[in-house]
């Protein structure tokens, strides 16, 4: 028979026992960096035996597991910009607190996704990659979206334009001297979206609200594999903020030529509810393009005003999915520098996307995409004492773009991830056009057509020891189809009869082998080969285009740019990862290149149409290296040698050779460097230079731009933790450079770049962001 006081010892040691069970311990602390500054918005993830909670620290850097069930396990914190880190943590008691120091990160340990469409350290990247973060953004004394992006030796706009004045058709992006003409060279993403126009391959900047920028990537050669025909030269992509808890921040400025500026992004996050909204306001009264010399009184300042929205709304699917909806719209009015000049956009779109985790070692991302565009320009002939002009054009062109992209990543074992997925793009646009000759009406002309793209590709990363080995291949069908001219006379006749044209269709094979090889903790080479290849766009084939005296016409028959092209660099990380340098050299062979080549260049206007050139040769180094001198205090810089050359020409009867020539619009030398301090509670201050060399505006070599130099200048401080003032100035030299040099009856018509520009402003971030 069992004792009574034995029931009783027993009842007692299961009560203590249940009791001890059922216990919790908090789990608290704080995170800061090395100079003792709070961190918020860092991502902490708690590990305690088979429990895991994740949390993001507060604007006071704290974090909080009120109820975890063991007495130790790990703590996980990481924020960008930040090396993350890993601490132990045991309690003795019912709480104990956890303070924890992050450590700048080193520019290699930077995270980037443009060059493999999947998540790889800068350091781990096989090609010439540069990150501009947040801070490197808002440093930055330029207004412009496309400014900032000069600052990347090889960046460059048709005609060394920028968005504050040029003809939104002259805003094509190329890079490491691909381009010879207004179409981009290089693919510009946002979230994985294309910006690029589909109809004419240029890029309306502004679109992107710049508050709403959290990164920009740009991968500088090509990237045909994975993106397709736009990604002949690279891809620039501009990476968003996503809301992790109530947030607001606003950018103002003032400036001369009556130049307002705002842009703000707000968001937030409510249960699984994400949402997000961002906006961009500009105008100015700009400045006269043409040299004082040369004026007329037709001659006004070119200005512009535009205005963008951008919402997303997102949901999210389970543990580790989520959904999401955008939609964005966009208006720009441009004056480009006589009273009939003008032009003016109207675009909306939205797309719709999936991002989702299975287990730990599959994701299937999906996205779809719309839009809807019209674009209106005027053109005129100046006469040649710039003292009259008569309307010779009213153009408008409608554009409508669907398309759509899904991929698949599988993490085979730890050292290998594949990627594999197709997207499909179309888009159908046109040229309706009345022309008129000394003021009459004479025919009306609607050239168009339809263009769809469709794409699969495959890549293999693998990462073993010190190498990284990525091989990827793409196929791409191109076709054009229910394209026409139409010609219709009024009062003259048709210079070229109306035609149906045939429908076209082509294949794309793109490969890219990559390899990287760390000889040592601070070393690595890289090395790597490649194909890619851009179809003719719409605007190209259908639609002719005005610049002062020089009239370029189109060409229905383009075939599509091909580039065959290798690279080799080396990566060096030292003084306690304080300086990086990165260095490549690159060679680039492209056959049928489209370039606007002159025909005759006695008319009036002179005559250019877009033409398949026969060969260009681009070969070049990139250096990029920064210091961080202390946390504070750092210094870039940038340079890049670019030799562009015909190297294939078969010359037209009565036409001049090319063979030899530089290719147009490309200089050989660009140096940038970068000086800041950034301290917001003390002083905020960035100084920038800018050299370009030499470079043509013309396929001929006749017309040089000549060297250009340019400085800007930014100082500011924080008034409160979420309020700063700053002011910038660009072009602080007053340096007035070419930027076209466009052939007349009488020599040659310059345009020059903006005088001094200067603004004053504020920036308020609620909660304070750190940098």
């Amino acid at each position: 028979m069992v004792n009574r006081n034995h029931i009783y010892v027993l009842v007692l040691f299961v009560s203590i026992v249940g009791r001890l069970s059922a216990q919790t311990v908090a789990v608290e602390g704080t995170v800061r960096d090395s100079g003792g500054a709070v961190v918020s918005g860092a991502s902490v993830v708690l590990h305690s035996g088979s429990y895991q909670a994740a949390a993001t620290t507060d604007p006071q850097g704290r974090f909080s597991f009120p109820t975890v069930p063991l007495t130790s396990g790990t703590i996980e914190v990481s924020r960008d910009g930040f090396r993350a880190v890993e601490r132990s943590w045991s309690a003795t008691g019912t709480s104990v607190s956890v303070d924890i120091v992050l450590q700048l990160a080193s520019t290699n340990e930077e995270i980037t996704v443009s060059a493999t469409r999947t998540e790889l350290r800068l350091a781990d990247t096989p090609g010439s990659t540069v990150l501009l973060s947040k801070t490197d953004v808002t440093s930055t004394p330029a207004l412009r979206v496309d400014d900032v992006l000069r600052q990347v030796p090889g960046f460059s706009l048709f005609r060394r334009s920028n968005s504050r004045v040029a003809n939104a058709s002259n805003q094509g992006v190329s890079l490491r001297g691909l381009g010879g003409s207004a179409s981009s060279r290089a693919l510009v993403l946002e979230d994985g979206l294309p910006i690029v126009d589909a109809f004419g391959g240029w890029v309306y900047w502004d679109r992107v609200p710049r508050e709403s920028i959290q990164d920009v990537e740009v991968f500088r050669g090509g990237a045909s594999n994975l993106y397709g025909s736009d990604a002949l030269g690279g891809v620039v992509q501009f990476i968003t903020r996503q809301p992790e808890q109530p947030a607001f921040a606003l950018e103002t400025s003032y400036g001369n030529e009556k130049t307002p500026d705002l842009s703000f992004w707000t968001g937030t996050r409510v249960g699984k509810w994400d949402i997000s909204l961002a906006s961009g306001m500009f105008r100015t009264d700009g400045y006269i393009l043409v040299p004082t010399w040369q004026r007329g009184t037709v001659d006004t300042p070119a200005n512009s005003k535009d205005a963008s929205v951008e919402l997303n709304v997102g949901h999210q699917v389970g543990a580790k999915g989520r959904i999401f909806v955008r939609g964005d719209f966009y208006t720009e009015f441009r004056h480009n520098g006589t009273p009939i000049q003008t032009n003016d956009t109207t675009m909306g779109g939205g797309a719709l996307g999936l991002d989702q985790q299975f287990g730990s070692h599959d994701s299937l991302t999906l996205r779809g995409y719309g839009q809807v565009q019209g674009y209106d320009q005027r053109f005129s002939s100046v006469a040649a004492d710039r003292n009259s002009e008569s309307l010779t054009d009213l153009q408008y062109v409608p554009e409508q773009v669907v398309g759509g992209a899904g991929q698949w990543t599988n993490l085979l074992g730890k050292h290998q991830t594949l990627v594999g997925g197709a997207d499909l793009m179309e888009v159908m646009g046109a040229s309706d056009e009345q022309l008129f000759s000394s003021g009459i009406h004479t025919r009306n002309n609607a050239s168009g057509g339809r263009q769809r793209i469709f794409g699969l590709f495959g890549e293999d990363l693998i990462r073993v020891n010190n190498w990284t080995v990525i091989v990827g291949a793409r196929v791409d069908d191109w076709d054009n189809f229910n394209a026409s001219s139409i010609c219709t006379p009024l009062s003259g006749t048709c210079t070229s009869p109306s035609i149906v044209y045939p429908s076209r269709s082509d294949l794309a094979f793109s490969p890219r082998l990559s390899v990287l090889r760390s000889l040592s903790h601070n070393v690595s080479i890289t090395g790597s080969m490649y194909r890619a290849f851009r179809a003719p766009t719409l605007n190209e084939l259908y639609r002719s285009f005005r610049q002062a005296n020089v009239l370029t016409l189109n060409n229905p028959f383009l075939n599509a740019e091909r580039l065959t092209g290798a690279e080799a660099g080396v990566n060096v990380t030292s003084f306690d990862r304080k300086l990086d340098i990165r260095g490549t050299f690159f060679w680039s062979d492209i056959v049928d290149p489209i370039e606007n080549v002159t025909t005759d260049p006695t008319s009036s206007p002179v005559l250019r149409q877009k033409q398949n050139l026969g060969r260009i040769r681009s070969r070049g180094v990139e250096l990029d290296g920064v210091v961080h001198v202390y946390r504070d205090v750092q210094i870039s810089a940038g340079y890049a040698f670019t030799d562009a050359t015909v190297v294939n020409y078969t010359v037209p009867p009565g036409e001049i050779s090319l063979l030899g020539n530089a290719v147009a619009q490309v200089p050989r030398n660009v140096f940038t460097w970068e000086a800041r301090y950034w301290n917001p509670s003390l002083i905020m201050l960035s100084l920038q230079g800018r050299f370009i060399g030499n470079q043509f505006d013309d396929d001929q070599n006749k017309y040089p731009l000549g060297r250009a130099y340019t400085m800007d200048l930014q100082v500011g401080r924080n008034v409160t933790h979420n309020l700063e003032v700053f002011a910038a100035a660009e072009n602080l030299l007053d340096q007035r450079y070419n930027v076209a040099n466009t052939p007349t009856s009488t020599g040659s018509l310059f345009n020059i770049g903006p005088p001094l520009l200067y603004r004053i402003g504020l920036r308020m971030n609620f909660p304070a962001e750190r940098r």
